[in-house]
């Protein structure tokens, strides 16, 4: 048959995927109820070849992209997971200190399209640190089902302290001029939500489809929030009234978007969860914001 469609796909693959991503289902689990959409000339291994990520063809800056220099480092986490690998990107040639932004992966490590979304930041006047949380357990493994089982290791407050260490890093780095940024999809949506609460000197926060800290915390949030939500991801979504709530009584200042008919992972253009048109104005509106936020 011809190669899947997203509109061939019913909405209950989308979900079932999403449950699968953030193990509330086992692989097994997911593969048994992923084979009753095998209907047809629909087999199973073309839609799990469908739903998973493609990241050979999907790079939108390359690493060697002659704008820019960008290199692993390495920087202490002394409250988290000890040294910390995390990808650092620059435009080349600059002549002036920039202010950053600190890129935080999904649930799943530091994989090639959170290295690419750091480039793509630096390439908008920027430097960018995408740290890899899972550094103290080797690394990103090379694939996300092995990440995701890596991470679930780790606790996600220790993982932040390793995020907020990213921020103290990047805030101190001879090229950054101190104004910081963080943006963070999924686990980093929450990871990025809760910088806004930790760290006082926060520039502004970007969290994508992130989980929303409770509510005693949410009215501590010092930095200005952009929030970008998929209207279909009901999952993240329940969440937003009581956040939204606590934000509007204590005046802090946030926007936030539902891009309509798009599932949880929009932006994220490696898997059929990916909507162009929603991610390119999502991205469009996340820089408008670092712009106003850390370049005034």
């Amino acid at each position: 048959m011809d190669a899947l469609k997203k509109e061939d796909i019913n909405q209950e693959v989308f979900d079932l995927y999403d449950d699968y991503a953030h193990n509330k289902i086992t692989r097994k689990e997911f593969l048994q109820k992923l084979s009753l959409y095998a209907v047809g000339a629909i087999t199973l291994p073309a839609l799990l070849s469908f739903i998973s990520p493609n990241y050979l063809d999907s790079i939108i800056v390359p690493a060697d992209d002659p704008r820019l220099k960008s290199e692993f480092i390495n920087f202490d986490s002394p409250k988290g997971g000890g040294v910390i690998k995390g990808l650092f990107s620059i435009p080349k040639n600059t002549t002036k200190k920039l202010p950053g932004i600190i890129v935080v992966h999904e649930n799943r490590g530091l994989n090639p399209y959170i290295e690419d979304v750091g480039r793509r930041a630096a390439l908008e006047g920027f430097v960018s640190l995408a740290p890899d949380a899972l550094s103290p357990l080797g690394g990103y493994p090379g694939n996300d089902d092995d990440g995701r089982i890596m991470q679930k290791k780790r606790d996600k407050f220790e993982m932040l302290e390793d995020f907020i260490a990213a921020y103290n890093y990047l805030k101190n780095h001879k090229d950054c001029n101190g104004k910081i940024g963080v943006v963070g999809f999924c686990f980093g949506g929450w990871v990025s939500n809760m910088m806004a609460v930790k760290v006082p000197d926060l520039g502004a926060a970007v969290p994508y489809y992130g989980r929303q800290p409770s509510d005693e915390l949410a009215a501590k949030v010092k930095a200005p929030l952009l929030l970008q939500y998929g209207e279909l991801d009901k999952r993240v979504n329940a969440g937003w009234p009581a956040y939204e709530k606590v934000l509007k009584t204590n005046n802090i200042p946030h926007t936030a978007h539902f891009y309509p008919n798009v599932n949880h992972g929009f932006h994220n253009n490696t898997t059929p969860r990916y909507d162009k048109a929603a991610a390119d104005l999502s991205w469009e509106r996340t820089i408008e914001f670092f712009n106003k936020y850390l370049k005034s």
